[in-house]
């Protein structure tokens, strides 16, 4: 038999729950059929730059030809010589180089560019060769390093990079005895740690990218291109920021980073996106100081700084928007209040307001936001006495008692005004009213608690 007490779910009630539940599987489900699987189901060219070493009219004949066969897939560039052709491949001006002969035409290109693009390269012109009657003989320019041979190990390398930095920020909202100084600083300290990481195992476990430490500079903008700017979103989406982290860093990130599939080979969409995100240029920045000499890094480098100033920004900016609401909150009184919980992937349960062992502090734990010792008149302690935190508006939040020395301790609350009471038999119960706020040290509120007065008679109301 059902209690008379049980509650009855209403529809809408239902509706919301399921909502909260699946909004962010429903990214991920619209990410990966919107973004990778359009953007790597079937690699086509793009006005891939090509050299080629001969006169501008026959540059443009077999431009015309390349055109019926490949519409729109390659830019060809008439030079003077096959060693220009092959300087453009080594400068980043051009992706591949083409000599035509008679019987032995000759292609320059660079497996650095990317594995794929190159193979799709040699497709096209050794087609285009066999239907001039000649062969095509192949010269690697710009060989990928010995520990790369398919050119993708840096995007596993990023990923690495991205992956802990976007959890890193995760998982600090459940630290809510922390400051935003210290979330900021663990983010950077975290940071550098998968950075060094990454590029330890990169250029020295397996060789895949440059023993250079600018690699490492910028394995770490990526993490705080990452972990900031998501940092700074939850003061403004709260417990949605999940999925505009999800959505900026991952799913368009990785399809238009060009690790795994070169950029020259992506939709107009994802080839627009590359030198906008973060992945994509840090992708860039790790392939230009290990094949071309440091050159190129001008662009690399102002849109990761782009993306940690931004990230600062959004900090600071949620950091006054804190403060006038706390400002707002004190001028209106306790009515005003609403309690905000921190931000949260849905995936993760957060720990509410809880009571602490006052003495018993270890390392991991969150630290006191809340503590305090309850005397009598004469100063001693009592023991015992009840602890009951409420918000403004009477929704209790820990509930606990003081230990043998009359203190206790509490943590968990978010920022904010709350009611504290200290109460015991035989004793006048004592409130007050404090502010929370895990930017201050912790609040220490001490009580005294008066025994209870005996009633005088004669002197009780007569109605």
């Amino acid at each position: 038999m059902a209690s008379a007490h049980a509650k009855t779910t209403r529809p809408g009630e239902i509706v919301r729950t399921l909502v909260m539940g699946i909004w962010l599987p429903a990214i991920f489900l619209a990410g990966l059929l919107g973004a990778f699987l359009p953007a790597f189901h079937h690699p086509t060219p793009h006005h891939i730059k090509i050299a080629v070493a001969a006169p501008p009219a026959a540059t443009a004949q077999l431009q015309q030809r390349l055109d019926t066969a490949v519409p729109g897939g390659f830019t060809l560039r008439s030079v003077d010589s096959a060693a220009e052709a092959r300087s453009a491949v080594l400068n980043n001006d051009a992706v591949a180089a083409f000599a035509p002969a008679p019987h032995h035409a000759q292609l320059y290109g660079a497996k650095a560019d990317g594995v794929a693009l190159e193979t799709m390269v040699r497709q096209v012109f050794t087609s285009a060769a066999q239907s001039a009657g000649a062969t095509l003989d192949f010269h690697e320019l710009v060989p990928t390093r010995p520990g790369d041979t398919l050119g993708t190990s840096p995007f596993y390398l990023l990923m690495a990079c991205t992956l802990p930095a976007y959890f890193l920020v995760v998982t600090m909202q459940r630290a809510v005895g922390f400051g935003r100084r210290a979330h900021v600083a663990t983010l950077v300290g975290g940071g550098a740690v998968a950075a060094l990481a990454c590029y330890l195992t990169g250029a020295y476990g397996m060789d895949a990218i440059p023993r250079h430490p600018l690699s490492l500079v910028y394995l770490f903008l990526l993490t705080q291109s990452v972990s900031l700017t998501s940092y700074g979103l939850v003061s403004f989406l709260g417990p949605l920021f999940p999925g505009a982290s999800v959505t900026l860093f991952i799913m368009l990130s990785v399809p238009s980073s060009g690790g795994t599939v070169p950029v020259d080979l992506l939709p107009g969409f994802f080839r627009f996106l590359h030198p906008v995100l973060p992945m994509g240029n840090a992708a860039d920045a790790l392939r230009n100081v290990d094949y071309l000499g440091e050159r190129q890094l001008g662009r690399p480098t102002a849109v990761l700084c782009a993306w940690v100033a931004l990230g600062a920004a959004l900090i600071v900016l949620g950091y006054v928007k804190h403060l006038r609401r706390l400002v707002r909150e004190a001028r209106a009184g306790v009515t005003e209040y609403v309690s905000v919980p921190p931000a949260e992937d849905p995936s993760v349960e957060l720990p509410e307001p809880v009571a602490l062992p006052p003495h018993q502090h270890h390392f991991g734990e969150q630290p006191p936001m809340l503590t305090g010792r309850v005397g009598g008149p004469a100063g001693e302690p009592l023991p015992g006495v009840t602890i009951t935190v409420t918000d403004p508006h009477g929704r209790q939040l820990v509930h606990t008692r003081t230990d043998r020395h009359g203190e206790y301790a509490a943590t968990g609350f978010h920022d904010g005004f709350a009611v504290v009471v200290a109460g015991a038999p035989g004793r006048e119960p004592v409130a007050t009213r404090l502010l929370l706020s895990t930017e201050t040290p912790p609040v220490n509120q001490d009580f005294v608690l008066m025994p209870h007065r005996p009633a005088v008679p004669g002197h009780a109301s007569s109605h």
